[in-house]
């Protein structure tokens, strides 16, 4: 039987890991050369591509550059130290920010910016993956690192406040909810994240994990972008 070889553009879903959607597939397909194209947290939902094959996965670095959209739910009024739902609360306000400071604020995070990586990340510093300092409670300097962002407000009632974002490569979404948080006088946090577009694929053109198989594979497979 010939081994499955090629881009699978996959929509995933909520509670399950990067690498649980690779296990999944090498199970599936019997393909041991499995990779993907960027993480999304065990929360977030939405687009990954996964390359299946040696082929494939040799290319990996001409897809993790792609730019990516989301749509973003941030609660505001509340701080946690991963920026994120599955952390510790480390700050409240009852500041309810009206809808113009929003917008205002927004703007400070638009085009090109320098954003701070997350200590709860897998950047890896001097060969170690910051998330390892964090759960040994080590605080560790990290570089700004350039990233291009366009936000839009779709929709706000205190607290939740949801975003449409493209951005470049290595943004952080979580970092992004944490400062707009910060420069509110609000604090914030990420609650819900969907990857809706890496490069031209959207989530529309997507497999749902769940009806990953063997028969529905081929209908999703593409050998290139």
């Amino acid at each position: 039987m010939q081994k499955t070889s090629g881009l699978l553009p996959v929509d995933k879903r909520a509670g399950c890991t990067s690498f649980d959607i690779v296990t999944q597939l090498r199970r599936v397909t019997g393909e041991r050369t499995i990779g993907h194209a960027g993480t999304l947290d065990p929360f977030a939902t939405g687009v990954m591509i996964l390359l299946i094959g040696p082929l494939f996965t040799k290319q990996s670095m001409a897809y993790t550059g792609l730019d990516k959209e989301y749509e973003a739910e941030l609660t505001l009024g509340i701080a946690t130290d991963t920026y994120d739902l599955e952390g510790k609360v480390t700050n409240q306000s009852s500041h309810l920010p009206t809808l113009k400071s929003v917008e205002e604020k927004l703007l400070l995070f638009q085009g090109n910016i320098f954003q701070i990586p997350p200590m709860f990340s897998a950047k890896k510093i001097q060969g170690k993956k910051l998330y390892e300092y964090a759960r040994q409670g080590v605080l560790v300097q990290r570089a700004p690192i350039e990233v291009t962002l366009h936000c839009k407000i779709v929709s706000y009632q205190f607290p939740k406040l949801l975003l449409h974002i493209r951005c470049s490569k290595g943004t952080y979404i979580r970092s992004l909810a944490n400062d707009l948080g910060i420069a509110l006088g609000s604090f914030a946090h990420l609650t819900k994240l969907r990857r809706l577009k890496v490069g031209p694929l959207a989530v529309e053109t997507c497999i749902p994990q769940d009806e990953i198989n063997l028969q529905t594979i081929p209908n999703f497979l593409k050998q290139t972008l």
